[in-house]
């Protein structure tokens, strides 16, 4: 992909990774560790109740 070049503008990409950069040197690995977990966890319940709606 050509990279385009702009004056003062950034892409969305490019912003994705300065905040995850940033995120990671405040934050630590610990971090991504809970909020996947957490993540994980609201999964398993959705689909929990979506199998109890069906009965």
């Amino acid at each position: 992909m050509a990279k385009k070049e702009s004056k003062g503008e950034i892409s969305v990409r490019e912003a994705g990774r300065r905040g995850g950069t940033t995120t990671k040197e405040r934050h630590g690995p610990e971090f991504y560790k809970q909020i996947g977990h957490k993540g994980g966890q609201k999964v398993k319940e959705l689909i929990e109740r979506g199998k109890a709606a069906e009965k």
